[in-house]
């Protein structure tokens, strides 16, 4: 649904990398004002439950690689073992690139569809898994957001959750294979990318934290 219209530069990866320090600055705005401005229902996103949602569609049409179910269930199981609880907030989940508008006045944050209630941590490692972060711009975006020096609880949580942000996205192309026709998007080629991302994360979470 398009509400308004915005005359606004749409960011790529290399504009989010390059805007650290205003993208961290509006998704704490987010994290800490949306809340108050919402009412009714309102959904809950807990990435985890969405990956066991993607991995049944999976299994349900017998795609091509249902058979690897298991193997992104342990994984997923994994990484939400090593969550730190955080404080609930209305977060976006979805920090795609382009989701971001700059307007030369000001930053956009736009496409609030996954928009809910859930944990701190998925849109912050979401927006690294998306945008391709280095580690010290992952340094970096999470000093600005704590506003502190991060323990090492919540950075072994952070590189948890990219793992299951970049999991997530890879299974949403192979549900939207199955699920949406004739769009003229490469949801195959969406897919293997962001399972490339998987394995470049979880390599090295696996370094950082064992195996196991």
């Amino acid at each position: 649904m398009v509400v308004r219209f915005i005359d606004a530069k749409t960011y790529g990866e290399v504009d989010v990398r390059a805007n650290i320090e205003s993208c961290v600055e509006i998704i704490r705005r987010c994290h800490h004002e949306m809340g108050r401005r919402v009412c009714g229902r309102i959904s809950f996103f807990w990435v985890f439950q969405v990956i066991r949602n993607y991995l049944h569609i999976l299994k349900e049409a017998d795609h091509a690689d249902a058979h690897k179910a298991g193997e992104w269930s342990a994984i997923s199981d994994r990484m939400e073992a090593a969550q730190d609880p955080l404080p609930i907030v209305f977060g976006h989940h979805d920090l795609l690139p382009s989701n971001f508008l700059h307007d030369r006045s000001r930053l956009w944050l736009i496409d609030w569809e996954y928009g809910g209630f859930g944990t701190a941590m998925f849109d912050l490692a979401n927006l690294s898994a998306n945008n391709q972060f280095s580690q010290s711009d992952d340094m970096r975006l999470l000093e600005l957001y704590f506003d502190r020096q991060v323990p090492e609880s919540l950075i072994r949580s952070f590189h948890a959750m990219r793992c299951a942000s970049a999991l997530r996205e890879a299974l949403w192309g192979m549900a939207s294979e199955i699920n949406i026709a004739g769009t003229g998007i490469d949801y195959v080629s969406y897919a293997a990318e962001y399972l490339g991302r998987l394995q470049i994360a979880l390599d090295d979470f696996n370094v950082r934290y064992g195996q196991k």
